[in-house]
């Protein structure tokens, strides 16, 4: 008698439908460490939970009749023209794969959009560049100022098309459910400790033995000319030996880039009108309105909720994107209905880097596109331009306003 023979489906159809698929085929794929440190917010993972939910609590107001045959969702953010309002927030050492940021910087370039690279990154600026023009380099305050001009100086070398500051970093580790081991260094003590936790993901082991390189936790957009790159925590020891940055820091920086490149300055992590004003008094010409996914100060608001208030405030001045909980193509309409000029995202396209590498980006900036486009399709738009916060049922108390 034959046996029936059963296909794994993924290995037939590798392509997924939506954000929470991905995020599955992700859980199954990497080991439990790993997966763990993408999905985790700060201590109780209240605001991750939040930057969620609150899109469920706004709802959509769609026509009858009317609806428009051709609709496109092209834009200008920070001077670049892309083709979706999607942009790749920078994240820090993506172990999911071995071809990390590098897939993920291919994957937005197919798609026509920004990729937003890491100074925490695990492949360097230059690799990055060279496969996608319009890299936003991001950076935070750690080490002397001479230390950040040089690696402002590389990036503008690579052709970094815009600087992302992030300030208020403070990788919080505090989690209630217990926070991922991050090993300082993969050596062979290393793998043979972990090995246990990650037997049992062959494909994921597979991915890196095929490359002939383990995953790599070093950041080498901070290594300083001609030495070697800092590990995670060595560059964890510079941020805390490094003071926080004053208002006038922020101008400094923003005025050095400019100086250096000519290019746009975004300042990432703005909630509070107050912060926002003071943003654009600092000279910069981005905002985007992010907590950083839940990974820094837990308790603190939706994004979307605080969106509104930033872009009646200095909308007008400078281009505001949103960061934060991004899931559905309906998500990105309902931010940019509320003034938005884009949107960020992270563990969506890490998840699908780890489902299936660069096409898993792909599919990921893909589902999101439909989602969009279905979107417009209800409403009765022909351009994200047109989306207002008439297109949006908007609870009592939804919006909030910080800093008054």
């Amino acid at each position: 008698m034959n046996k029936l023979k059963i296909e794994n489906p993924w290995k037939q159809n590798p392509w997924f439908e939506s954000v929470a698929v991905a995020q599955e085929r992700a859980r199954k794929r990497l080991p439990k460490p790993v997966y763990g440190a993408l999905v985790a917010g700060s201590e109780r993972g209240q605001t991750i939970e939040e930057n969620q939910r609150a899109y469920a609590d706004l709802r959509l107001a769609p026509h009858v009749a009317g609806h428009q045959v051709d609709r496109t969702m092209n834009t200008r953010v920070l001077g670049q023209d892309i083709a979706l309002p999607v942009i790749i927030s920078p994240t820090g050492v993506q172990a999911v794969h071995p071809d990390g940021e590098v897939a993920v910087a291919r994957a937005a370039a197919a798609r026509g959009t920004i990729m937003g690279l890491s100074n925490f990154a695990s492949k360097s600026v230059e690799e990055v560049c060279a496969v996608n023009d319009q890299t936003f380099f991001q950076m935070y305050w750690t080490g002397d100022r001479d230390v950040m001009i040089q690696r402002m100086e590389r990036a503008h070398a690579a052709g970094a098309k815009a600087l992302i500051a992030t300030l208020d970093w403070s990788f919080s580790i505090g989690r209630d459910w217990g926070s991922p081991e991050i090993p300082e260094k993969v050596d062979l003590k290393t793998m043979l400790r972990f090995a246990p936790r990650v037997a049992t993901k062959v494909r994921w082991m597979k991915q890196f033995a095929q490359a002939g390189v383990v995953p790599d936790l070093t950041a080498p957009n901070l290594a300083p000319p001609g030495g070697s790159a800092p590990t995670f925590f060595g560059a964890y020891y510079e941020w805390m030996t490094t003071p926080p940055p004053s208002w006038d820091d922020v101008a400094w920086m923003g005025k050095e880039w400019k100086a250096l490149s000519g290019r746009p300055f975004l300042l990432k992590g703005v909630t509070r009108v107050d912060d926002a004003r003071r943003a654009v008094d600092a000279g910069v010409d981005g905002l985007s309105v992010s907590n950083h996914g839940g990974n820094n100060l837990d308790g603190t608001p939706a994004t979307i909720r605080c969106l509104k208030s930033v872009t009646d405030a200095v909308g007008d001045q400078v281009d505001v994107v949103l960061d934060g909980g991004i899931r559905r193509g309906s998500d990105v309409v309902k931010a940019l209905a509320l003034g938005a000029k884009a949107v960020m995202i992270g563990r969506a396209y890490l998840w699908g880097l780890a489902a299936n590498g660069q096409a898993g980006v792909e599919n990921v900036l893909d589902v999101l596109k439909g989602g969009i486009d279905s979107a417009l399709l209800g409403l009765g738009k022909s351009d994200i331009s047109q989306l207002t916060p008439e297109d949006l049922i908007v609870p009592d108390g939804f919006h909030l306003t910080l800093g008054r």
